[in-house]
């Protein structure tokens, strides 16, 4: 276990994402969304001015590999810390402002899904995350998948990705709420 702990500190942290300042001048300007490009601070401050901590997120998997599912996994570790930021995921639709959906929809959870949309209080968000959601992704055309979230939902916002990186996520929902106000 030593050189474990050893190579640990040699090494460091290789998983953190590089931080970038905002363009000088931007005071009360929000820095573009490019990927990578906005420091996790500055998605903070914007999210809670925006929200002001009250944003509920129900996150259904309507057939996805689980990629996306470890990426929103580690939005709620100390590191990314959405409950900070005016986020959190919620068990039931009738609790979610936003539905996000991972992965293309099979035909087992189509009625799943339009029944959780159905259960949710207006107004309805729908976010389609990853490669998968948005058109199938590399299940398209497979007998058993009915295609993206478009097909059978109305979609607010896709976020491109496979499997999206935590961050892009975070910039996506601070995108649509932006789109919203």
């Amino acid at each position: 276990m030593w050189h474990i702990l050893r190579r640990v500190a040699r090494v460091g942290p290789i998983s953190a994402e590089p931080v970038v300042e905002p363009p000088s001048g931007s005071a009360g300007a929000s820095p573009a969304l490019e990927p990578g490009a906005v420091a996790r601070e500055h998605i903070d401050a914007e999210l809670l001015r925006l929200l002001s901590r009250s944003l509920a997120v129900r996150v259904v998997d309507a057939g996805s590999c689980n990629g996306c599912e470890f990426e929103l996994g580690a939005l709620s570790n100390p590191y990314y810390n959405i409950e900070g930021r005016g986020l959190r995921f919620v068990a039931s639709p009738r609790h979610a402002d936003v539905l996000l959906v991972t992965g293309p929809v099979t035909l087992h959870m189509r009625d799943a899904l339009l029944r959780s949309y159905e259960a949710m209080p207006e107004p309805r968000l729908v976010v389609a995350l990853g490669d998968c959601a948005a058109d199938g992704g590399e299940f398209a055309g497979s007998y058993a998948v009915c295609g993206g979230v478009s097909e059978v939902l109305p979609v607010d916002l896709r976020i491109p990705g496979c499997p999206v990186p935590p961050l892009r996520v975070l910039q996506g929902l601070l995108e649509l709420v932006r789109q919203r106000r």
